[in-house]
């Protein structure tokens, strides 16, 4: 039997606490102006920072967000919410304002990368839909930034994303790869959609189809102008010899061009090595070897220390996932985002702080902006009314107002990577290492740490 795959429904990409806590704010009336921050406590990997990305998809969900009939006929059945509260729910439409950090910005742990402020119950609807959307996307632009990152360790070493069969989300990978820095995508649909460059190589199964090695390679010479061979389906040290042959043959018949060779298993540093030896013998210097199998940055690493001469890597499943390393005890998978209540506006204008206190999951209250020293010495955090440090880069971009995109704040893919490319080549290298020694300095301002003995006073704590 044939099963239609989901359809796309903004009102019901929540948690159900989510209108579960709108209507005991329906009921009791508390619907106030609330601003929320959307952040990250630590920084994945191990690392210091993050690469921001995903804001396009998080706008996009704030303007689809809205419940269909048939969507509140789905929530009156699981749920005995009072039939007013629903119709309330049908008119519901985002008409806040949102700042945020511009993809391919670099952010560092507890600056907001979000700042929310709306109605209490639009606020709280949007928050697992947007967390989702940053947070996955920046986990997986900053993983493909620290894999680029150690490939190009001595000379420019292209790094091409082939995540989609083992990718959570293929599409968003594809694209978050990309802003970190990743060269291309084996996706065609990622291709199609984003105007990537497309590249692949070829499977163990078409060469094992063959009755002979020689044979699978000589149809993929004859088949395309410029070819990759895979070397690994048997022995990849003997392989290298037969794609020479085929190689220096087809040149010569059909003017058809060895481009690249590429291994998946095995020792990839000393095969490599053999390898390229035996393909400058022959006069192939221009041959690229290419490698894949389960790399991240710290294998790629221990392979160029090992003297690997490999020119370029194809990454797949730990870009797919954002993973981490079981070995050496880095956890993966997610970057950890929270959304955060910190400001509050009865319906009299009264103005409250808010926060939690809960050891180092407590919060900081207040409109926060993030401020930048221009040679990377330090970030600020402070409130919003406090004044411009002098010289400093205000980070924070207003995106959404009255609930409508700013028109310039969703740039094309483009200028996204391009502002992240010169972003981590400004970052100082002591901090986009892959084991830093020390974290990038955020400071708090004295008016936001004021607030919030302020705000712990309001309920009853004492913080000095």
């Amino acid at each position: 039997m044939n099963r239609r795959a989901p359809n796309y429904h903004p009102g019901l990409m929540s948690d159900m606490y989510h209108p579960d806590s709108a209507y005991v704010s329906w009921r009791t009336g508390y619907n106030g102006l609330t601003t929320f921050d959307l952040y990250t406590r630590t920084a994945p990997f191990g690392g210091t920072y993050m690469l921001v990305a995903g804001l396009e998809a998080a706008l996009e969900f704030v303007q689809a967000f809205r419940y269909s009939d048939k969507e509140l006929e789905f929530l009156a059945r699981i749920r005995d919410y009072d039939a007013s509260f629903l119709d309330e729910l049908a008119q519901t439409r985002f008409t806040g304002e949102i700042l945020a950090l511009p993809e391919g910005s670099i952010a560092f742990p507890n600056e907001p990368i979000m700042r929310v402020t709306a109605p209490f119950r639009e606020a709280i609807l949007l928050e697992a839909g947007l967390l989702q959307a940053i947070g996955l996307s920046t986990l997986i632009a900053t993983k493909a930034s620290r894999i680029v990152y150690a490939a190009e360790k001595g000379r420019t070493r292209r790094v091409a994303e082939f995540a989609f069969r083992r990718a959570q989300e293929p599409m968003t990978v594809a694209r978050a790869s990309y802003i970190g820095g990743c060269a291309s995508t084996s996706l065609l649909n990622a291709a199609y959609e984003y105007r990537l460059p497309a590249t692949g190589t070829v499977p163990h199964a078409l060469i094992e189809m063959f009755p002979t090695e020689e044979e699978s390679f000589y149809a993929i010479a004859e088949a395309y102008n410029r070819y990759t061979l895979l070397l690994d389906t048997y022995d990849a040290r003997a392989a290298i010899h037969k794609a020479i042959e085929v190689a220096l043959r087809t040149q010569e018949t059909m003017g058809h061009t060895l481009a690249a060779v590429r291994l998946d298993s095995g020792d990839l540093a000393s095969d490599s090595i053999y390898i390229r030896e035996q393909l400058d013998k022959t006069g192939l210097h221009s041959v690229r070897i290419l490698a894949s199998g389960d790399l991240d940055e710290w294998k790629i690493s221990e392979l160029l220390e090992a003297g690997a001469t490999i020119d370029s890597f194809g990454i797949g499943t730990t870009l797919g996932y954002g993973a981490g390393s079981v070995e050496r005890g880095i956890a993966g998978g997610s970057l950890g985002t929270v959304y955060k209540e910190v400001w509050y506006v009865d319906e009299s204008g009264s103005e409250y702080p808010k926060m939690k206190i809960a050891g180092a999951k407590s919060t900081w209250p207040g409109k926060k902006e993030i401020y930048r020293h221009p040679n990377w010495e330090e970030d600020v955090i402070q409130l919003s009314h406090e004044p411009h440090p002098e010289g400093y880069q205000r980070l924070l971009r207003p995106v959404v107002r009255n609930g409508e995109i700013i028109p310039g704040s969703l740039p094309p893919l483009s200028e996204i990577r391009e502002l992240a490319q010169q972003n981590l080549e400004a970052l100082p290298a002591r901090y986009r290492t892959l084991a830093p020694e020390q974290s990038y300095p955020v400071r708090f301002s004295n008016g936001l740490q004021s607030l919030r003995k302020q705000a712990a006073r309001l309920i009853g704590v004492d913080l000095d």
